[in-house]
């Protein structure tokens, strides 16, 4: 079914509008109190404290209340705010619409409330605006966060997401925290797939922007929860429960065109019947593995002949191992384009020593105490010891690209 909306934006003189860096959307439902105070206080801090041009966006779904007047008073009376008015109930469903028809780069929302620290609105769109990362969420959750809210939200907040890690498979630590952001072309791509209008919105939208590859970017929050709020636990709670089965089912069944949403954002396919995770990284690793070990092998009978079992050894090695980590650089890791290249190579060739080590070691342990080994006992010893040096380049090439992803992550906050 398809929601009708309709916008109200404050008067401003012919050729004035631009598209804005960010357009912050606040979803309201009968928030005739608490909207005036809040659209004030926000669009004074972006207005002082914000290096980018921001908008504030008032989805009004569907209130029975004057919110909808209030909301048109302030967009007659502050530069920068609008008003877009739905039919139908639901935060998802506004912010979905609101966010597919926004002009801006990044688009964001938060509640009416205000229970998150503004201070950490640069930090979650920054890195969006610099392109680092595609999605930005708010987490109560980190070690860092200082959070005020009563035990029992934090009992089933903590439980929500616990759920979502055993049943789905989650890597994001808070989904339900009303503060998050998205690269306006990534949101155009992935909205459509998300079918739930209300509070699953959120969870829905972050499973699929992490099984399509996007980079999830999370920032620690100040919380101070809103004693007011007119969140029904019980059958918010049914509704997720419910969301969870229905997304893990069509995920089971293959029914999500997650190959295509990847191709669409840039992500590479992934491989049928490979898992995420380290687990899918293991599998992937090994895919490399057994096309460098046979290419490995190939190359050292080739040489060995003319150049002795070291030097063939070595020379086998060498080549594969450049071949081995650009092959686990992009397949195995997913980490893409020019950037640190050279020096993940380096790193790479850094780790071929230790595997030099192992292999060159096991060979001059056979020639010592079998100096008339015969080539196939030389290559039994050889995979043995290709097999361990496999195992500590695994461990070593995860430390050099997640060490990478760290590093590129710091420079953006």
């Amino acid at each position: 079914m398809t929601d009708t909306a309709t916008a109200v934006r404050a008067a401003e003189p012919a050729g004035a509008v631009t598209a804005p860096v960010v357009d912050v959307v606040v979803p309201v439902y009968n928030e005739e109190r608490d909207l005036g105070p809040c659209v004030r206080r926000l669009r004074e801090f972006l207005d002082r404290s914000f290096p980018f041009t921001a908008r504030i966006t008032i989805a009004d779904n569907a209130s029975t209340d004057s919110t909808l007047q209030v909301a048109a008073h302030l967009a007659r009376e502050l530069a920068g705010v609008r008003v877009v008015h739905l039919d139908r109930k639901g935060r998802g469903r506004a912010l979905r619409q609101v966010w597919l028809d926004s002009d801006a780069q990044v688009v964001a929302y938060m509640d009416v409330d205000l229970s998150t620290d503004l201070n950490a609105l640069l930090p979650l769109v920054a890195p969006l605006v610099s392109g680092h990362s595609d999605v930005a969420i708010g987490t109560r959750l980190a070690s860092s966060s200082r959070v005020v809210r009563g035990h029992k939200r934090e009992f089933i907040s903590r439980c929500y997401n616990l759920i979502l890690r055993t049943s789905l498979q989650a890597k994001f630590s808070d989904a339900q925290c009303g503060f998050k952001a998205m690269r306006a072309p990534v949101a155009r791509v992935v909205l459509p797939l998300v079918e739930d209008g209300e509070w699953f919105f959120d969870t829905e939208l972050l499973v699929l922007a992490e099984r399509i590859g996007l980079r999830i970017h999370e920032v620690p929050v100040d919380w101070i929860d809103d004693p007011d709020s007119r969140v029904d636990i019980v059958d918010t709670a049914r509704k997720d429960l419910l969301g969870i089965w229905r997304v893990g089912r069509a995920l089971a069944a293959g029914r999500l065109p997650i190959n295509e949403l990847r191709a669409a954002v840039g992500r590479e396919p992934l491989v049928e019947g490979v898992p995420l995770g380290m687990v899918g990284q293991l599998v992937r690793f090994g895919i490399v593995g057994v096309a460098s070990t046979l290419a490995y092998l190939l190359l050292y009978l080739l040489l060995q002949s003319f150049t002795g079992a070291q030097a063939a050894n070595f020379l086998a090695l060498l080549i594969t191992a450049v071949g081995n980590t650009a092959a686990n650089r992009a397949f195995t890791f997913g980490v893409r384009g020019a950037t640190r290249a050279v020096s993940h190579q380096l790193q790479g060739l850094a780790i071929f020593g230790v595997g030099l080590l192992l292999t060159s070691g096991s060979l001059f342990a056979l020639h010592h105490w079998a100096p008339n080994a015969s080539i196939h006992l030389e290559l039994l010893v050889l995979i043995a010891a290709n097999l361990l040096a496999t195992l500590t380049r695994f461990v070593g090439l995860r430390w050099v690209f997640r060490q990478a992803d760290n590093r590129a992550t710091a420079v953006t906050r």
